[in-house]
């Protein structure tokens, strides 16, 4: 599970590893690969971005749909939108042997310990909150309320690091840093950990 707050790179460090295969290399048995779980939302398509492979892009009639019939492994209302795991997708990949990657916020990450004790949660953190707040800046995807309000939440969600096994540092330019951490992590403790299916 990886997690952590917005505009610290989530998105970036995960496409990384898709692109290079993390991890375990790409000369391996595909079933010993990670699988990425594709989060399902309401937000706007952001240019760039494409459905199915970054998100899946969704009505919020839809999204509710989901989640009443029980689709969804977790789900949260997150600055407005509607996020949430799609159940089926990570059963399917843990019943055919592979180790399962999630991207979640704090509150979900939570969540998904709940359900799933033997998760294994990692939490993707700024250098500093003024340099998230930069990053925010420039990415200029949001209204300044809305940058105001995602700093604000960025700081509540820092001061929920206990709830995390792991605390990887993203710094500004230095993605491969980061995955190589998140790598040595993942193959540190995929030993000791069991996957289950949740029903």
């Amino acid at each position: 599970m990886l997690s952590g707050p917005s505009g610290v790179g989530k998105d970036a460090v995960l496409a990384r590893m898709k692109r290079l295969g993390r991890p375990f290399g790409r000369q391996v048995e595909p079933s010993l690969r990670l699988h990425y779980a594709v989060t399902v939302t309401t937000r706007p398509q952001r240019k760039g971005e494409i459905d199915g492979v970054d998100y899946h892009f969704v009505s919020p009639e839809s999204f509710q749909e989901m989640v009443k019939s029980g689709q969804l492994l977790e789900w949260a209302e997150v600055y407005g939108n509607l996020y949430g795991v799609p159940r089926q997708e990570v059963n399917e990949a843990l019943k055919e042997g592979h180790d399962v990657i999630v991207k979640a916020d704090v509150q979900g990450a939570a969540t998904i310990k709940g359900i799933m004790p033997q998760a294994l949660l990692i939490f993707l953190a700024p250098p500093s909150m003024e340099e998230l707040a930069a990053r925010l800046n420039q990415r200029k995807s949001e209204s300044t309320i809305d940058l105001k309000r995602r700093i604000e939440t960025s700081h509540e969600e820092m001061k929920q690091l206990p709830l995390f096994d792991y605390v990887v540092v993203n710094h500004q330019d230095r993605v491969d840093l980061a995955v190589a951490q998140i790598e040595a992590i993942t193959t540190a403790e995929k030993c000791r950990v069991t996957p289950r299916v949740i029903d």
